[in-house]
């Protein structure tokens, strides 16, 4: 999706990179949670885990955990290859860490809320989160750059968790923000607890209704 929009058009890449490395981020991180649910409950072993002294809040935390490796592996991989081939300066390399732990968290999350649905399919979930993922992308000052939205695309911009992320990687690798750093640490940080709160709270009302 990302080179469908830069092949053919007269733009450095270097600019638009901290909004490719966030949307890396965003759909790695994002896609183990919607895909190990399911598949546990379509196997039977989500009920065997349940059976054992642990509680739901563990298995979602293990889940979280298991996105945001995953998001932070591959992201990494892009990272490495944007230095390598792009000759790109960090300007703040401890920001883009905490950028990078900050944003993988949310997003995996982001992901174990998305499980919260009781299908045992793992497609229908998919296609749910699909549906939620892909518009946050045009919404969150990747392709257009967040300065230059208008109207109801900036309100829209500040309600995506992806916005924030953005703007921390513009500050890392640039230096250059729209909002401050601390702000969007602290908005990811809120969502990240948001989205753990709806995913405990999915989860249990599923097990008592018998998923």
């Amino acid at each position: 999706m990302f080179l469908a929009f830069y092949l053919g058009r007269a733009i450095d890449l270097s600019i638009f990179f901290p909004g490719f490395l966030a949307m890396a981020l965003f759909f790695t991180a994002s896609s183990v949670g919607p895909l190990i649910t399911p598949w546990e409950k379509q196997a039977g072993t989500y009920e065997r885990l349940l059976s054992f002294p642990v509680t739901i809040s563990t298995i979602i935390m293990g889940d979280m955990a298991a996105g945001a490796i995953f998001g932070l592996v591959i992201s990494s991989v892009v990272l490495i290859a944007g230095i390598i081939f792009l000759e790109l300066i960090i300007s703040n390399l401890i920001l883009l860490i905490l950028a990078m732990f900050l944003g993988t968290l949310c997003f995996a999350s982001f992901g174990v809320l998305l499980a919260a649905p009781s299908s045992r399919a793992p497609s229908n979930v998919m296609m749910l989160s699909s549906l939620i993922r892909f518009p946050l992308i045009f919404v969150s000052g990747i392709f257009i750059p967040l300065e230059k939205l208008q109207g109801a695309g900036r309100i829209l911009s500040y309600i995506s968790p992806l916005t924030y992320l953005v703007d921390l990687f513009h500050t890392a690798l640039s230096g250059n923000s729209i909002m401050h750093v601390s702000l969007n640490c602290l908005v990811l940080i809120a969502f990240t607890a948001f989205f753990l709160f709806l995913a405990g709270l999915f989860h249990k009302r599923n097990i008592a209704k018998g998923m």
